[in-house]
């Protein structure tokens, strides 16, 4: 799924205009830099004569903060004034590519930061270097004797300063190095400390424009009617009645269903409300959830792919006078973006542009070439702001749409998706089936884990299996299990029941870090121990992990006295290179829970700005919650049974949890940080309410049925 860098970043100049070009090396480019025009730059930041510094944004703006973090990587290399940067989305082109993702455009898997921090440094530091070099020429000087600072190249002995914009059209003439000094951490004046959001003012101001918000000359409002059976197709339809409706200009058919096109939103609704459409429903039109299980655990009773096997987890299973065997059951959930999926396409004969939100500008160009027919050249992507990502928004279905759309009607058309499109047309969280196997020692030591999981491989969203047929992606958490235990086996099994499936945050971790650390808690207090301290005895080999499950016991006072009736519950787990620890303080009266606090600790390596840390910490505690606790999407006769927020509930204000954040001091390379605290929070609230009724959960979503009594 990622590669990584394997040599240095080179950097290549070109002049125009009067400014400075700076681009970053990607694999596949030469190492060298060429005269202007001989080879097609990557393109990260341009100072202008001015003292403008734009910089190119490869990475998108879902609310997780890279608009910021992103700039703050170059900025700090480049010594420039913080309040003269402009930014720019980066069109789809390779040249803009994640290097952890192969150099695809991709905003996902926490990969933002871990995959540009190294690119984006270089980059900002090999033009200071240049911009320094010119300076010292001019002044004839040794560069050594030269520094930067907010914008200006100095030499102290003289008292001589020169901006940068001055210093653009010499720096520009000058060959790239290939290998450039980065600053010492001490030596920091924006990475690690809390930056303004940059992105804050224009969403304040309303000038932000999400994909939503698009509007072209003489554009359309298209709405889709699709099968609401998974894999249906339209068998006939009569447009008659939808074409009554003022306003509606087509009706056509495209390859996800009916689009019913209309001046505004409010006549292709009522448009496609009167659309006569009968379907083939195809092959799943009698599926349910309960088909869909029962086929899982007649699965999980046969091993699977093995992905991890030390020692013989089997049979220290059939020897230990304490093991038990657990079954937990998660169901699909949906994304519920807040911004519904929504794209606007304008297809002409020799040219196609598309305003999306997406999460994958790669993706989104794949499906308009494909959909326009048209070249490549000939398509443009044009990002926008996004409402809410969490995975949904690497899909392009929505863009398929769109260009379809467009395309057949010859005008430009924005398709807009209601609530209940996009719950029940989604790329679900997969099902899931996990036994689970335990055994104790007589000291209480545990000496077995073992682990079976059932669910749809979301390696294949990506490609084939590897040869051994384990999706690393669905084991992450079990695989890597960090505890000192002699005897572990992780096995997987591949499924597909036909319901589109795909990456909801935090992935495979999501799944496991409720079972294995609901699991690890239960052979804590079967040991008879303190579920923390049995947790920091195992983690004699991983001082990070203890460091992390230290703090947050520390910081939620454990094993100090509660309010009556409330109890905490602990969690820690690894996911996308970050290491979250959290403890959650419920109550449970009557079956109903309540969570009061939240409290995180996270060790996410080299800090670039804390405020974005706490932030994501608490939103994605905040998402793990409500998933934990109302989330689940059910099958029935092959569609979805829930239909809005009503059905599909979110935790409200006066439902969520305050949530506390400490951030471990680390000198580690970066990692991912939208999505860690996801993974862990339904492990923390599901053994803290164990410890307030007794009552272990298997089964996802936490219903009031299995608390009382």
């Amino acid at each position: 799924m990622a590669s990584t860098l394997s040599r240095r970043t080179f950097l290549k100049v070109s002049a125009a205009g009067g400014a400075l070009v700076i681009s970053g090396y990607i694999p596949g480019l030469n190492d060298t830099a060429e005269a202007a025009g001989s080879f097609e730059p990557n393109v990260w930041l341009k100072i202008g004569a001015d003292d403008t510094v734009t910089i190119t944004l490869s990475q998108l703006e879902m609310g997780q903060g890279v608009m910021t973090s992103m700039p703050m990587l170059v900025a700090e290399e480049l010594d420039i004034d913080w309040n003269k940067i402009k930014t720019e989305w980066a069109p789809a082109d390779p040249k803009y590519g994640n290097p952890n993702f192969g150099g695809a455009q991709l905003t996902a898997g926490s990969n933002s930061v871990r995959g540009m921090w190294k690119l984006l440094r270089e980059a900002g530091g090999t033009a200071r270097a240049m911009l320094v070099t010119a300076a010292a020429k001019d002044w004839s000087v040794a560069e050594n004797t030269c520094s930067t600072e907010k914008g200006e190249v100095i030499h102290k002995a003289t008292g001589r300063r020169a901006r940068y914009g001055s210093l653009v059209d010499k720096a520009a003439a000058l060959p790239v190095p290939k290998d450039v000094s980065l600053k010492d951490p001490k030596d920091f004046r924006l990475l690690g400390k809390t930056m303004p959001r940059l992105d804050i003012p224009e969403k304040v101001n309303g000038r932000a424009v999400f994909g939503i918000d698009v509007k072209r000359p003489n554009m359309l409002i298209a709405r889709v009617v699709r099968c609401p059976v998974f894999g249906g197709k339209v068998a006939t339809f009569n447009a008659d009645k939808a074409k009554e409706v003022a306003g509606v200009r087509h009706v056509v058919q495209i390859s996800s269903g009916i689009a019913v096109v209309a001046d505004n939103y409010w006549a292709a609704s009522k448009g496609a409300q009167a659309l006569d459409v009968k379907w083939n429903e195809g092959s799943l039109a009698n599926l349910t959830s309960a088909d869909i299980m029962k086929k899982y655990k007649a699965l999980a009773e046969q091993p699977g792919k093995v992905a991890r096997n030390d020692g013989d987890a089997a049979g220290a299973v059939k020897g230990a006078g304490r093991s038990f065997e657990r079954v937990f059951e998660l169901p699909f959930l949906a994304h519920a973006c807040m911004e519904p999926m929504n794209c606007t396409a304008d297809v002409r004969s020799d040219r196609c542009d598309v305003w999306v939100p997406t999460q994958g500008q790669t993706a989104s160009a794949a499906a308009a070439v494909a959909a326009s027919g048209l070249p490549a050249k000939a398509v443009n992507i044009h990002t926008t702001y996004l409402g809410g990502g969490f995975g949904r928004r690497g899909e392009a279905d929505f863009v398929t749409d769109a260009v379809e759309t467009s395309k057949a009607t010859g005008k430009p058309v924005k398709v807009i998706w209601t609530r209940e499109d996009d719950i029940q047309h989604d790329y679900y969280r997969p099902v899931s089936y996990v036994r689970m196997w335990g055994a104790l020692d007589p000291s209480g030591k545990p000496v077995a884990f073992m682990q079976r999981l059932v669910q749809q491989s979301l390696m294949k969203r990506l490609g084939p299996l590897p040869p051994n047929g384990v999706d690393f992606i669905s084991v992450d958490g079990s695989a890597t299990l960090p505890y000192d235990i002699p005897n572990i086996r992780v096995e997987y099994t591949e499924t597909d029941p036909g319901i589109p499936y795909g990456f909801w945050r935090s992935v495979g971790a999501s799944v496991q870090g409720f079972v294995v650390e609901g699991f690890i808690d239960e052979l804590a207090t079967t040991a008879g121990k303190d579920p923390y301290q049995f947790r920091h005895d195992l983690l004699s080999k991983h001082p990070r992990h203890r460091a992390v499950l230290d703090l947050v016991a520390e910081k939620s006072g454990w094993g100090k006295p509660l309010p009556a009736g409330h109890a905490r519950g602990i969690a820690v787990m690894e996911a996308f290179g970050s290491i979250v620890g959290e403890v959650a303080e419920v109550s449970v009266t009557n079956g109903a829970v309540r969570v009061h606090k939240v409290w995180c600790a996270v060790d996410t390596g080299w800090v670039i700005n804390p405020d974005t840390i706490k932030a994501q910490m608490e939103g994605g505690t905040i998402y793990g919650l409500t998933a934990a606790l109302k989330g689940e999407i059910t099958i029935q006769n092959g569609r979805v049974a829930q239909h809005h927020f009503n059905d599909y509930p979110m935790i409200r204000h006066n439902e969520a949890p305050e949530v506390e954040v400490h951030i471990v001091p680390s000198t580690e390379k970066p990692g991912g940080i939208g999505e860690p605290s996801t993974a862990v929070a339904a492990g923390a609230l599901a053994n803290a309410i164990f410890a307030a009724t007794g009552k272990r959960i298997y089964t996802l979503p936490i219903r009031a049925e299995q608390l009382r009594g």
